[in-house]
């Protein structure tokens, strides 16, 4: 029993040397064409975030985003943002993102309560700046007169 396992064993040692063999000559011929080494890293121009891609990818990436490699997340905000604002150019659109990430990480992952307490003033900011110009816009209307002019509590 003791000389069989060994027969097994030496086979598999024969098995994954010969694998290795032919991941060895395989590799070495994908080497000799230039397709192994072909993964670069590249960072987000915006949140700083690296990737492994290809060469060509971040060209086609840089194309697009005039000269700028953007991760898969900043790509949909600058997206976003042209759509939101169609005669925005992508260059214009990826600095404007890049310029509300750099503010983010300043004040939000600093300090979490100075960025809640300023989003709040910018809510409320905006809230009396829509409440005001609507009332400049619109006339007041007079209350008209009820059908019942006192309600009597009294019964």
């Amino acid at each position: 029993m003791a000389s069989s396992l060994t027969e097994v064993e030496i086979r598999l040692r024969k098995v994954v040397s010969n694998i290795s063999v032919e991941i060895e000559k395989y590799s070495k011929e994908l080497e000799t064409i230039g397709i192994v080494n072909e993964v670069e890293q590249a960072e987000c121009k915006c949140c700083g975030l690296k990737e492994d891609c290809t060469p060509a990818y971040i060209v086609e990436v840089q194309e697009y985003y005039s000269g700028n490699w953007v991760c898969g997340l900043c790509s949909e905000a600058v997206k976003e943002r042209l759509i939101r604002a169609p005669k925005t150019s992508t260059g214009d659109a990826v600095a404007s993102h890049r310029e509300f990430f750099q503010k983010f990480n300043n004040t939000a992952r600093l300090n979490p309560n100075l960025s809640l307490a300023c989003k709040l003033r910018d809510i409320a900011k905006r809230s009396c700046e829509n409440r005001s110009s609507k009332n400049s816009s619109m006339t007041k209307l007079a209350r008209s007169t009820s059908c019942f002019p006192k309600i009597d509590l009294r019964d």
